[in-house]
């Protein structure tokens, strides 16, 4: 933690937040991505195109920030080889499916609204990834 810049993450959770309410105002839905992900995944569903546009508008928004200011952008080195970062991913799409939504849609979403499924799902999750941490820093 030598770069450590508090400010960083207080900009990123305030858009994350303003980004959240303003979808929710304006599509009146949720801002959770699993549930988007899957409706992207669906071409049957009503909002098929919506939520295929919001799936790719964000890694395509992350690409201009990258490319018109990439001091903002911090280098990412995973410690880990392509195939423990895909069963990472399995897992947590796993989870995302059994919780009945992901961090997004019950943390940055659930939590201001007071939706009690919420607030078990969150320190459900919050919890195990605490406790991953400690397995595998200090018991592996």
């Amino acid at each position: 933690m030598q770069n450590f810049m508090p400010w960083h993450g207080l900009a990123g959770g305030v858009l994350i937040g303003l980004s959240a309410a303003f979808y929710l105002v304006v599509a009146g839905r949720v801002s959770g991505i699993s549930g988007i992900l899957d409706d992207a995944l669906t071409p049957a569903t009503k909002r098929f195109g919506e939520s295929l546009a919001y799936v790719v508008g964000l890694p395509l928004g992350a690409l201009v920030v990258a490319e018109l200011a990439p001091g903002l952008v911090p280098k990412v080195e995973l410690g880990a080889g392509p195939g423990l970062i895909a069963a990472a991913g399995l897992l947590v799409g796993f989870g995302a499916r059994l919780g009945g939504g992901c961090t997004s849609g019950h943390g940055v979403c659930g939590l201001p609204r007071l939706s009690m499924r919420s607030i078990v799902a969150t320190l459900t999750f919050m919890a195990v990834a605490a406790l991953t941490v400690v397995l595998v820093r200090h018991a592996i």
